[in-house]
């Protein structure tokens, strides 16, 4: 059996795989328009778009929608496929993020990190973006469903389900992390019961992608037939040739063993998963960097409170300087165990699907 479509609103992907949104770098128009290009939907990341900018740290506002307009106009020169951006609820230049990638015309709205609750309001007649909240409970979901319709008569062109195997930050709390009551199986069958719920009382169906700690065909042939319409993943294309970080942060997946895995508290307040390092075990020590916050990216990040910058550190990272930062992985990093082609591993995920549901 092959890979079936994806289809939200009037767009159709070829496969039914979306590549996560992974900030500061890590996929912009690169990673995105090879992912697009092997028929899957490409996404670029809003947080820090701007981080190569020269002037990032004096007028981020303007440095951050100048190169996320880049990107976004590179990828469409390079693929004809799907893009979609990232952007995070808690970046404090969300809604100037918003209006940008809509100016641009770019398919998809990923937004999570908080309830986009006012997501709809920003868009305008005739515009054909279409908007897909990431949550991680079936009650954010059906709190956004009905705030959305009562305010803008309008419902999520989709739903990513985002679970506790994520890398990056987690919108869980850290005792949940392991418990079975929050597996990702769980949410998503939560989340496509909420959906019929919807599709009974509006007539629409909206479809559920599955996110967080899926890593080969057999997952995705999982939460196929749990009802989910499609999967995000964004461990898998760390490791490719096409993703925009430096060689450096890939191998750093390479090399990862299952003990390297760990959970860190975040300095925007969250639980975050990361490869450990000498960096983190400096700051689990206790032992406080010079710090200074240059960028003001995340509107609950407390410089005062901080033991480092969290954009700094990811920007070092970015650039293969891992002394100086800490690389975000999802649990299965340690599986991954070579650099492949976005192709490549597009079409090892096909064949995987097919072997697992012959």
């Amino acid at each position: 059996m092959k890979l079936p479509e994806l289809k939200i609103g009037h767009l159709v992907s070829r496969l039914p795989i979306v590549q996560g949104g992974m900030g500061v770098g890590i996929s912009m128009s690169g990673l995105a328009s090879a992912v697009a290009n092997a028929g899957g939907i490409g996404v670029i990341a809003g947080a820090m778009a701007g981080i190569t900018e020269k002037d990032v740290a004096t007028n981020g506002l303007a440095a951050n929608c100048r190169a996320l307009t880049r990107e976004i106009q590179t990828a469409r020169e390079k693929s004809r496929g799907i893009i979609g951006v990232n952007i995070m609820v808690a970046l404090t230049h969300f809604a100037e993020l918003v209006k940008t990638a809509i100016a641009e015309k770019i398919d998809i709205i990923f937004a999570g990190a908080g309830l986009p609750l006012d997501l709809p309001g920003f868009l305008k007649k005739g515009d054909r973006t279409r908007l897909v909240p990431i949550v991680s409970s079936a009650r954010a979901a059906a709190l956004i469903c009905k705030r959305w319709f009562q305010r803008y008569r309008y419902l999520p062109d989709a739903f990513v389900v985002e679970g506790p195997k994520a890398g990056g930050h987690l919108g869980f709390k850290v005792d949940q992390l392991d418990d079975p009551r929050y597996c990702l199986e769980n949410l998503v069958a939560e989340v496509v019961a909420a959906m019929e719920t919807v599709r009974a009382e509006h007539g629409v169906t909206i479809p559920v992608i599955a996110a967080g700690g899926i890593y080969d065909g057999d997952d995705i042939r999982r939460f196929l037939e749990m009802g989910a319409s499609g999967v995000q993943m964004g461990t898998r294309f760390v490791a490719t040739h096409e993703c925009d970080a430096d060689p450096a942060f890939k191998q750093s997946y390479v090399d990862a063993r299952k003990e390297d895995l760990t959970v860190i508290q975040s300095p925007v307040g969250l639980p975050g998963r990361a490869l450990k390092n000498g960096f983190l075990t400096d700051v689990a020590a206790g032992i406080r960097r010079p710090f200074r916050c240059p960028y003001h990216c995340i509107k609950t990040c407390d410089p005062e409170k901080s033991p480092y910058c969290i954009g700094m550190a990811l920007a070092q990272a970015r650039r293969g300087k891992l002394t100086s930062g800490f690389a975000f992985a999802g649990a299965n990093a340690f599986r991954v165990n070579e650099i492949v082609s976005v192709k490549e591993l597009m079409d090892a995920l096909a064949s995987g699907y097919e072997e697992a549901t012959a």
